[in-house]
């Protein structure tokens, strides 16, 4: 099982962009780009800081993005996330969970971008996680949705990316 030793459950989501590197850094990158490539967002709001400065905090609403048994028994979703690291050059960052009504608070998500090449330009998209054990949930099965619910976001950016 992943993240057995440390107690941290980690998953990773990838896969192939057709689109050129730069192209799709502008995209990932921008909170409020955010809902062109993430189907489940319904806002993104800007609640501290600057966006793509370490320390900036938003607010992600959504649909039912995770299991029921997760969402405390609401309608929709949320999650209030800080950035924790902002790597322009290696085209990378990272956000933090701070809070959320989906159980996942503590949880620390990674996105990397590497240039693919190829005719057009291609960008491989590593979408990485880990989160403490989460009371009362599958280990498998909640990294397995995780892993799910992150590639069909790396799926939709060809589609935004391009123009």
């Amino acid at each position: 099982m992943d993240g057995q030793a440390t107690g941290k459950w980690r998953g990773t989501a990838s896969g192939v962009v057709s689109a050129p590197v730069d192209r799709v850094w502008e995209l990932v990158s921008a909170t409020s780009r955010l809902r062109e490539w993430m189907p489940m967002v319904e806002s993104c709001t800007a609640v501290a800081g600057d966006e793509g400065v370490p320390g900036y905090v938003r607010l992600v609403r959504g649909g039912l993005m995770f299991p029921q048994q997760l969402q405390q028994q609401a309608s929709s979703s949320w999650v209030r996330e800080r950035l924790v690291a902002m790597d322009h050059a290696s085209r990378s960052y990272t956000y933090l969970m701070e809070d959320s009504n989906v159980g996942l608070a503590g949880s620390r998500n990674t996105i990397s971008l590497f240039d693919y090449g190829g005719d057009g330009g291609a960008t491989l998209v590593v979408w990485s996680f880990e989160m403490e054990p989460v009371d009362g949930a599958n280990q498998d099965a909640l990294l397995d949705y995780l892993r799910i619910l992150y590639k069909s976001c790396i799926d939709t950016i060809p589609a935004s990316a391009c123009c």
